[in-house]
């Protein structure tokens, strides 16, 4: 009989119809595939019971997150390999039903399911969000799903962001090794207070203000008064403490508040980074009502959001499921060109719009080699299955950017009043 390796190889490569562009290292040993391409470490037969009973994304993601498959090799270079295989072709649940009728595929299935052993599928790793599907986006579930990502603890996201703490595409006006993170934080957050036009005696409302590095540096460098929005419960605390270390708690208030609950308006100014992933596509067009009424005329919005590519058939959009069950519940990407539309619904006049695509591309490689080098007390301070989360999710994002398969954009929108002033000059990158 065949090794296991050479088995799962041959029967993967009937499955996909293509060679298989990576080595197989299976659990009794065996490999099988090119000696040159980084391995995909087959540990247990649990790992193909679980592909087996959820195929696709969904399985894959359950056992990388359990331990049950890894690579051995490097990573950015198998997951390039398998996102043209896998991801992209969508091979998941919707399409097993016609895939079934190719008897090619239903001999590889079949071979699959001996190959694994008894069939009983194991239970989801612990990391996985439990949630109903109904009610998206309300104020609860948007609660429980920023706690699922947010409140991991703010040790492991001091290992993975360094000291500015700053969870969202860096600024970087000089790519690494020679310009680190930490300066192309800085620089993103003064490039936002720029654009904002950011002054003493101005009011700035911060959403999603995540750990405070926005609202300091605000408050800090331009002399504003500012107010943190976050459902985070760990992440105010440690903010609140940043605020009181810096001696701006007369200028900085840090709140646990949803957004559709501020009532304190008006504001000067807005800035939003990162945070509109969270809101849902069928919030947005209320997202961005909220914050033009919370604008004094003349206002300004900075909307720092992550970008997916449109689809022909919008209505086929599907979240992506290892995102969705692992990394952001319910989060969502829209098209650039949709958010632009729905601000401009809610009344906004969009000024500018800046791709810092590349920028995360960077940003994203420097946290995953902050946490591989510092990977076992990753390990203690959240857990084996988390940190694999974050390794795969942040990596893979990294490609993503890189192939165009997903973007960053800085939008500029005033909330212009009647006169037509918008006040900004003639040339809007004065900023720069």
């Amino acid at each position: 009989m065949a090794d296991a390796a050479s088995r799962l190889k041959g029967l993967v490569e009937q499955l996909l119809g293509t060679p298989f562009p990576l080595r197989i290292r299976a659990w009794d040993g065996s490999q099988a595939g090119p000696p040159d391409a980084p391995a995909l470490v087959v540990r247990n037969r649990r790992a193909l019971r679980r592909l087996l009973f959820k195929p696709g994304e969904l399985g894959l993601a359950r056992a990388w997150v359990a331990g049950d498959l890894d690579i051995d090799g490097d990573l950015y270079t198998a997951l390039d390999h398998l996102s043209g295989l896998i991801w992209e072709r969508d091979e998941d649940a919707r399409s097993l039903g016609s895939a079934l009728r190719d008897p090619r595929f239903r001999s590889a299935v079949r071979g699959l399911f001996a190959l694994a052993g008894p069939p009983l599928p194991p239970p989801a790793p612990e990391e996985e969000a439990r949630r109903p599907r109904r009610g998206l986006h309300t104020r609860r579930s948007d609660r429980r799903a920023i706690s699922h990502h947010y409140d991991v603890g703010n040790d492991f996201y001091e290992l993975v962001l360094g000291p500015s703490m700053v969870y969202s595409c860096a600024y970087w006006q000089t790519p690494p090794p020679e310009g680190t993170l930490e300066e192309a934080q800085r620089d993103k957050l003064d490039l936002v207070c720029r654009k904002l036009a950011l002054r003493p005696g101005v009011r700035l409302l911060d959403v999603g203000c995540g750990w405070g590095s926005m609202a300091i540096h605000a408050a800090r460098e331009y002399g504003v008064n500012v107010v943190g929005i976050t459902l985070s419960q760990e992440q105010a605390a440690y903010a609140r403490k940043r605020v009181a270390d810096e001696g701006l708690t007369d200028r900085v208030e840090i709140r646990v508040q949803d957004y559709r609950d501020v009532r304190d308006g008006p504001y000067d100014a807005i800035s939003s980074i990162g945070m509109a992933e969270h809101v849902g596509s069928e919030r947005y067009l209320q997202y961005a009502s909220v914050l033009h009424r919370l604008l004094v005329p003349g206002g300004r919005l900075l909307n720092h959001q992550i970008a997916r590519r449109p689809q022909r058939d919008e209505k086929s959009y599907q979240v992506d499921a290892f995102i969705d069950a692992y990394v952001f519940p319910d989060g969502e990407l829209s098209p650039v060109g949709t958010t632009v539309t729905d601000l401009e619904r809610a009344g906004f006049e969009v000024r500018d719009l800046e791709s810092l695509r590349e920028h995360y591309a960077l940003t994203l490689r420097e946290w995953v080699a902050r946490l591989e080098a510092d990977w076992d007390r990753a390990v203690v301070l959240s857990s084996y299955g988390r940190a694999r989360v974050w390794r795969l999710y942040m990596a893979a994002s990294a490609l993503a950017f890189e192939r165009n398969r997903i973007g960053v954009n800085q939008i500029l929108a005033v909330k212009t009043p009647e006169s037509g002033d918008s006040g900004l000059p003639l040339r809007t990158r004065t900023w720069h």
